[in-house]
């Protein structure tokens, strides 16, 4: 079981483009997470974004860094950032990632 949720309890079922960055040094990392269209988003969801949930075996990551996107007024996306500040950090981020990317079918390529 590995999901990203926006709402406690609700999983969302959209797969984000995710953009990383590190330091030269390795010891801090941000991640950019773009979700286009997603559930929460939709004109029948009730549900509040109270911020970006990463779950797993290990546990749960929370993102408070989340902003909608609006195009001609109407919600389009979210943006989220995870900032990492320590090596562990990266290293925890990492191990969900790569477990959210075997459940969801997606690849790594460096740009």
């Amino acid at each position: 079981m590995t999901e990203i949720q926006f709402s406690r309890g609700i999983k969302e079922e959209v797969v984000p483009d995710v953009r990383l960055t590190r330091s030269k040094d390795g010891k801090q990392g941000t991640a950019t997470f773009y979700f286009k269209n997603p559930a929460i988003l939709d004109k029948d969801s009730t549900d509040e974004i109270t911020g970006m949930y990463l779950l797993d075996e290990e546990g749960e990551i929370a993102c408070r860094d989340v902003k909608g996107k609006f195009v001609n007024g109407q919600a389009d996306g979210i943006e989220a950032t995870h900032v990492m500040k320590s090596q562990a950090d990266w290293d925890r981020f990492m191990r969900f990632m790569e477990r959210y990317a075997k459940e969801n079918g997606l690849g790594f390529s460096k740009a």
